[in-house]
């Protein structure tokens, strides 16, 4: 999938460098601001409050529902999907797409992003102790796999929305594919998948709202004074 999607991308690249640069050289850095903690409260406080043991709560009629309609499916595309979104940004920077922020400063950006997503998820799981629905394993709450692709999704959409205005609903779109998916597998409930998806969001964000752009500082300053 990403690599028909490379082809596509790099022609509509083509025919918009140069308004493309112009946004590239005016870019500034992620600020925060309230209204950016909307989608992740929204997300978190529905996987709060979706998460009932009742027996006839809303996330076990839909374990139900899938249980119904389609007991036997099983798939491992949300594996891979769960990481698809960084590997297709580093592979437009490859093919010649630059991204909002350079190898340096994106990198560090990314890897601030899964340390913060990975350690909020760890700590919930572990202190939560939800049984999975499908009875294997204790550690549902929230779902790992789609707080990665939140994150990833982020990441994706904030190097590259500048470049392509639907970049963010495809990102989105691909991470969203994945909570469905665990859901699908019986491995999640929905209260999991909102709760991983309003992580991967926020902590992806926060790494870009603390970041300080310090790789490559002097050498931007010498390029602009010349």
């Amino acid at each position: 999938m990403l690599l028909l999607l490379l082809p596509f991308i790099s022609l509509t690249y083509l025919t918009n460098a140069q308004s493309a640069d112009s946004a590239a050289l005016q870019y500034k850095p992620l600020r925060f601001t309230g209204r950016q903690l909307l989608i992740p409260a929204t997300l978190m406080a529905g996987g709060i409050l979706l998460n009932s043991n009742a027996p006839g709560s809303f996330k076990k009629f839909v374990v139900d529902t899938r249980n119904n309609k389609m007991p036997h499916f099983r798939t491992h595309a949300d594996d891979y999907l769960q990481y698809a979104p960084i590997a297709l940004a580093y592979g437009l920077d490859a093919a010649g797409v630059k991204s909002r922020t350079d190898l340096a400063n994106r990198t560090a950006i990314l890897l601030k992003g899964e340390l913060i997503m990975t350690g909020t998820v760890c700590l919930l799981k572990n202190r939560i102790d939800q049984r999975r629905p499908d009875g294997v394993g204790y550690d549902a709450f929230p779902s790992g796999h789609t707080a990665q692709a939140f994150a990833a999704a982020t990441f994706l959409a904030e190097e590259y929305k500048h470049r392509f205005k639907w970049m963010p609903y495809a990102a989105y779109s691909i991470a969203g594919s994945v909570g469905a998916l665990r859901i699908a597998n019986n491995r999640h409930y929905i209260s999991d998948v909102l709760m991983g998806a309003g992580i991967g969001f926020l902590s992806m964000k926060v790494a870009y709202w603390t970041h300080g752009y310090m790789w490559g500082r002097k050498k931007r300053i010498n390029t602009a004074i010349l």
